[in-house]
């Protein structure tokens, strides 16, 4: 296996046995690129359905690539959907937090990442449904309130004080 350019992993005969044969689950979604044109059999029975396809080299710029990809997201259609603003803004309990939190959705919706807030949100449900442990918080996102009223980080900003600008430059 190795990674392209792009990041993309790109897998040969024996990581697809490997994968077999170790009863790797992938997502319903989730593509595996072949650098070569290996037939894919459905005895290999994945836990689920996964997409082979054979790896092609692209001709476009990095910058390009990541524009694409970046409206490409694999999680659920209810969060897709979701209206991440409002529930943002009913976790508020003041108008101080209703403020800070609508200047950061502005900020989030100016940067064209309101489907990321909305990915998180899925990332926070699921590792609390599955009871996986996350930090307390680390780096610049915890100068985010809105990131802390999804539940990515347990420090709020508000209370220290600190300026979001930090975070989204």
């Amino acid at each position: 296996m190795f990674k392209d350019k792009y990041g993309q992993l790109i897998f040969n005969e024996n990581d697809l046995v490997d994968l077999y044969l170790t009863n790797t689950e992938f997502s319903t979604k989730r593509e595996i690129l072949v650098e070569n044109d290996i037939l894919f059999d459905d005895s290999l029975d994945l836990k689920t359905p996964t997409k082979v396809k054979k790896y092609q080299k692209l001709d476009i710029s990095i910058e390009d690539f990541d524009i694409q990809s970046s409206n490409t997201w694999h999680f659920p259609s209810e969060y897709q959907t979701f209206d991440i603003a409002k529930f943002v803004l009913d976790q508020c309990q003041s108008e101080t937090e209703l403020q800070r939190a609508g200047e950061e959705l502005l900020m989030f919706q100016e940067r064209d990442m309101l489907i990321l807030l909305k990915y998180l949100k899925y990332l926070v449900d699921t590792m609390r449904n599955n009871n996986i442990v996350w930090g307390v918080g680390r780096g610049s996102c915890v100068s985010s309130f809105v990131l802390f009223l999804i539940g990515i980080h347990k420090i709020n900003p508000i209370y220290y004080d600190l300026d979001v600008s930090e975070f989204l430059k």
